[in-house]
């Protein structure tokens, strides 16, 4: 099994199946190409080579990679497996994919290995679903097939300490159903739990490795709100030291506020929460639930009671202009979030895979291009010219930035200065701020998010 990326952690898709296989008898490697050579000899000596594909950047990387190991072992079946799996199945079988399972995959993973091995001529036929919701019992995830904890992202505190980070997954999927979002044309308003001695036994195993720290990699964490909060308090009663990070919706987070100083006192570090845009009408667009005074106030609310929140955005979309972009990083700056932004996340980009529901809207469907198979995207262009050009240079300062290892702050300066001069406003005489090394001002991973 191979993952490509997985923004920095260890691959739960990796060592969750890996537990099944074994217990079917099969013999399992595990490469994660993240921080691990193409281990060709073990590429040529497999029956099976199955590519775990959860997010876009992975799925980039994994189709780059499919014709080399095709023409290093020609007889192997080639599975892809995970959420941008089905959703890009005719691009992968042409690149040489003979199964695609996504949604809930350790039994279907289980199932294809099962008929190669009992069959001396099975049929070319994919005889399991595309997509499979099943119920499934899951069992503890088998780690020691992958680099230690030590390879992947650490959590980065306020003090400036680093902490070894795990990662898990409490459930999978989504109730809601957000336009722009890739797990909607596979879940469809559906998720999946792992159930809770699962999802404990797997920190369990991690804390003995050495993880300081845990990410729930749930879509939202509160999509089952007894099953998260039944298993931070356990997480918090067996290991009082250890700290974790979660992500939440807005409208969840307002909705359940009551619960907030519980995940600050069982040791949540800070909430990750996909904001995507300040501008109602763009929120509005992509179905996201919730309005930019329902961001103030979740702020407000984390703030007094002293837990870290840690915004996402979709900076540039086909809505987009000069005034709207500015009125965005000006707002950044009245909340006083520059410290809480990852720079990463000023120069992001609206991406349209393969079943989003963003085509259902007539504009979208005007503006963009014939699906880019290379790119995995339907790709759109911004009316303005003005605003490609800002998009392209913002890119460009955050990525100097982060390879230099400038401050938030600072990078965050230049942004701006970028901002106005797009939009042809005069910038305010401000001091450059001191590029701060020494101290975060919030936790953070030092894997910065992206899809």
């Amino acid at each position: 099994m191979i993952s490509t990326y997985e923004l920095g952690r260890q691959p739960f898709g990796l060592a969750s199946p890996a537990a099944w296989l074994r217990r079917a008898g099969l013999e399992v490697a595990c490469l994660d190409l993240s921080c691990q050579a193409l281990d060709e000899a073990a590429i040529k000596s497999a029956d099976v080579i199955a590519f775990y594909v959860p997010m876009h950047t992975a799925t980039r990387l994994a189709a780059q990679l499919l014709p080399v190991v095709r023409k290093l072992n020609p007889r192997a079946h080639i599975c892809c497996y995970g959420l941008y799996a089905p959703m890009n199945e005719e691009f992968l079988r042409k690149l040489g994919a003979q199964t695609i399972i996504g949604g809930e995959f350790e039994a279907g993973l289980v199932a294809v290995f099962e008929r190669l091995r009992n069959s001396a001529n099975p049929s070319t036929a994919q005889p399991i679903p595309t997509i499979s919701l099943a119920r499934q019992k899951f069992l503890p995830p088998e780690r020691d097939l992958l680099p230690p904890l030590s390879r992947y992202a650490k959590l980065v505190e306020n003090n400036g300490r680093t902490r070894l980070a795990g990662y898990t997954e409490a459930s999978r999927g989504c109730k809601h159903l957000c336009r722009h979002c890739p797990i909607v044309p596979v879940y469809n308003g559906r998720f999946r739990i792992v159930q809770a001695e699962v999802v404990l036994e797997d920190i369990r195993r991690q804390v003995a490795m050495g993880a300081e720290h845990i990410t729930f990699g749930d879509p939202d964490f509160f999509n089952g709100i007894r099953h998260a909060m039944r298993i931070v308090k356990a997480l918090h009663a067996e290991h009082p030291e250890i700290t974790y990070d979660v992500t939440i919706k807005v409208e969840h987070l307002l909705k359940y506020a009551d619960l907030l100083p519980v995940l600050r006192d069982t040791g949540c570090a800070f909430v990750t929460t996909a904001v995507e845009s300040l501008d109602d009408e763009v929120l509005r667009r992509l179905d996201k639930g919730h309005t930019r005074a329902d961001f103030i106030r979740v702020l407000e609310l984390c703030r007094d009671v002293r837990l870290a929140l840690s915004p996402t955005f979709v900076a540039f979309t086909p809505w987009t202009t000069p005034a709207s972009y500015l009125d965005f990083i000006r707002s950044i700056e009245q909340l006083g979030l520059v410290d809480h932004v990852a720079p990463v996340q000023l120069g992001i980009r609206l991406l349209i895979p393969a079943g989003s529901r963003l085509l259902e809207l007539p504009e979208i469907v005007e503006t963009v291009g014939p699906f880019d198979e290379a790119a995995l995207v339907y790709p759109w262009k911004n009316q303005d010219p003005r605003v490609e050009e800002l998009c392209g240079k913002v890119q460009g300062i955050v990525h100097e930035g982060v390879k230099q290892k400038a401050s938030r702050p600072l990078i965050f300066s230049r942004v701006t200065q970028a901002a106005y001069e797009t939009a042809e406003e005069e910038l305010p005489e401000v001091v450059e701020p001191r590029d701060r090394l020494d101290r975060a001002a919030v936790p953070y991973l030092t894997e910065p998010w992206y899809c």
